[in-house]
């Protein structure tokens, strides 16, 4: 199933968010820290931008704190698609709590789904 011409169909609706988010990457022996801002979010994964180059594939542990809310989330997460400075991850395991939590934050957040 595609939306408009070329774009395939989301398993889930991405959100408009904005806070900051730490992206850490353990390739090989090395370890990089990277500083982020969520541009979008959805139940499956996140949109980070990210002003350093990442190789698709890569796993990353991403951590971060949802708007007005006091819990620090450290969640494992997939490269799975880059646009610029855009990446797309997707979560890896998500605790059955912050899936609930997302279910109840997400749908107070206006839609991200022009691009």
């Amino acid at each position: 199933m595609y939306r408009g011409k070329d774009r395939p169909h989301r398993r889930y609706p991405r959100f408009q968010c904005e806070f900051p988010v730490t992206v850490s990457l353990f390739s090989g022996e090395a370890h990089r820290r990277l500083d982020g801002r969520c541009k979008d979010l959805s139940a499956a994964g996140i949109g980070i931008l990210i002003a350093e180059e990442i190789p698709l594939g890569e796993v990353a542990s991403v951590a971060f704190s949802l708007p007005d809310q006091t819990e620090s989330w450290t969640v494992r997460a997939v490269l799975r698609h880059r646009r610029g400075y855009h990446y797309g991850f997707e979560f890896l395991s998500l605790a059955p709590q912050y899936s609930k939590v997302l279910a109840d934050y997400l749908p107070r957040l206006k839609r991200a789904d022009s691009d």
